[in-house]
């Protein structure tokens, strides 16, 4: 009998734990939900993504306001057209503010920050971000660099 008891405990707390482990993964990955849902969605084009994701976060300040809710290809310009859908309670975001695209340390995730501009107009629901800056990305910035340094190698000659 007492045998029994520790071994339905001995479940139970493995079953907490790979609840608590689910969760924690969620967390990590950006897979959890966001609040309730509610907000408004508001699109930025750019020139390249890098490896932007959807639910990659959307920041102001170091805060996060927002999560990227889509990204797709505008087939007419050659552009990635994002829409991002920001939290509610941010609704006074001047509609000339500044996207751009970031990496969280040297080879983390990339996310969008926003730099807020001086309009008296807001960003609402359907509003389109028109000045973007596209990611770095380190593959590019690497072969430009190889690039001039065989240039200047050439006008030694």
């Amino acid at each position: 009998m007492h045998n029994r008891t520790v071994e339905i405990l001995v479940g139970a707390f493995m079953a907490a734990g790979l609840v608590a482990f689910f969760f924690l993964a969620m967390q990590v990955s950006n897979l959890s939900s966001s609040g309730n849902g509610d907000g408004y969605e508001v699109i930025a084009r750019f020139d390249n993504i890098g490896s932007l994701k959807v639910r990659s976060p959307v920041t102001m300040a170091g805060v996060r306001i927002g999560r990227v809710s889509e990204i797709g290809f505008d087939r007419r310009t050659y552009e990635a057209v994002v829409t991002l859908r920001i939290e509610s309670e941010y609704n006074v975001i001047p509609d000339d503010s500044f996207a751009k695209i970031f990496t969280a340390g040297l080879l983390g995730e990339q996310y969008i920050g926003l730099d807020p501009g001086g309009s008296d107009k807001f960003l609402q629901q359907g509003s389109e971000i028109s000045l973007t800056q596209s990611a770095l990305v380190l593959e590019e910035i690497i072969g430009q660099f190889l690039f001039s340094k065989a240039e200047e190698g050439d006008s030694f000659e």
